[in-house]
């Protein structure tokens, strides 16, 4: 992925444009995939822990700024009631719900320990305080509120939204949360197409079954069935980018077309990337940002195609018994 986070950054110093990322629910490092974008890019994310908006020096983005509030798809709130769970990560202002939960080994992280009453704002007044007036790359793990968050923000900044990544529950996690069912059938409704998904989950045990079979059998430990039990599905990763027809209708600009080309190419969707260029050339014409979105993208499958030569090869000519043990050897070698 290095050498085609290098062409994503010829072409967005070619299209002399800044890339807006608004990270809700930030765990103390942006993601990865928005390195290649920082020199870019004005980050903002959310720490109700911060002392007011602070400024971030030596963060490797352009501008990153931390605000000390909570975010509430709800313009009369001015504060928000947190769950606070065992575990810090499943806390929410949404209550768990302990009832659906029960079923699931996990279920003992979402106890409620604490409640306590933070400061929040609608994720409109904060970019207007900020004034930003557009969001590119929007990142929301909220604990059960992404879609409802997203959906808040005002139509105009809204839809010219370029990526999304959402983290939805597939269960009852929390009471009234927006389940991936409910936050899929919004999207693709509204422009975006689903372009990556990570399925997580824990195993479906009760935990008072747990410690009745720890308890009779000493040699069967939590550990142990924590390593043996199948996983269930119980919440995803999901990554939405917008459609070749919303762009279409919506009017896209060359710097739009150009910084979700971006986003595509570093999200290894080639095929949509090449896509877009054919779009945006019809739109606009050739121009030389195209031509170098062009030759980045091809440049890249190129390389794909060389790197992958040799497992290609491995399996026409090599007997079923030695290609799995080479696709491991050579995925462990395999350069970044």
């Amino acid at each position: 992925m290095l050498l085609a986070r290098k062409g994503v950054e010829r072409v967005l110093s070619a299209l002399e444009t800044e890339v807006v990322l608004v990270d809700i629910g930030a765990s103390g490092e942006p993601p990865p995939i928005w390195k290649a974008l920082m020199p870019f890019s004005v980050y903002v994310g959310f720490d109700p822990d911060s002392r007011e908006v602070q400024e971030v020096s030596n963060s490797g983005f352009r501008r990153a700024l931390l605000v000390n509030e909570a975010v509430t798809a709800d313009a009369a709130q001015d504060e928000v009631r947190f769950y606070l769970t065992r575990s810090p990560y499943c806390s929410s202002t949404l209550e768990p719900d302990l009832d659906a939960l029960k079923n699931y080994l996990f279920s003992d992280l979402f106890i409620v320990e604490n409640e306590a009453v933070v400061p929040a704002a609608t994720l409109n007044s904060v970019l207007h305080r900020l004034s930003i007036e557009r969001v590119d790359w929007l990142k929301v793990d909220s604990q059960g509120t992404d879609l409802r968050l997203f959906e808040s923000l005002q139509p105009e900044i809204r839809s010219r939204v370029l990526a999304l990544d959402v983290e939805p529950g597939l269960i009852d996690v929390y009471q009234g949360e927006d389940l991936f069912v409910d936050t899929h059938r919004a999207l693709t409704q509204s422009g975006f197409w689903l372009s990556n998904l990570d399925v997580h989950g824990n195993a479906r045990m009760r935990r008072e079954t747990l410690h009745q079979v720890v308890a009779d059998h000493p040699d069967i430990t939590e550990e142990l069935l924590s390593r043996t039990v199948r996983v269930s599905p119980a919440w995803c990763e999901a990554r939405y980018l917008r459609t070749l027809e919303w762009a279409a209708q919506a009017a896209f600009t060359k710097r739009e077309y150009g910084t979700l080309w971006a986003f595509a190419m570093l999200d290894q969707q080639y095929g949509f990337a090449l896509d877009l260029i054919v779009q945006y050339e019809r739109s606009f014409g050739p121009d030389a940002i195209s031509r170098l979105m062009q030759k980045e993208t091809l440049a890249q499958i190129r390389r794909l195609r060389n790197r992958n030569l040799p497992l290609t090869v491995a399996r026409a000519l090599l007997p079923t018994s030695l290609k799995h043990n080479l696709k491991k050897l050579l995925l462990a070698v395999r350069p970044s």
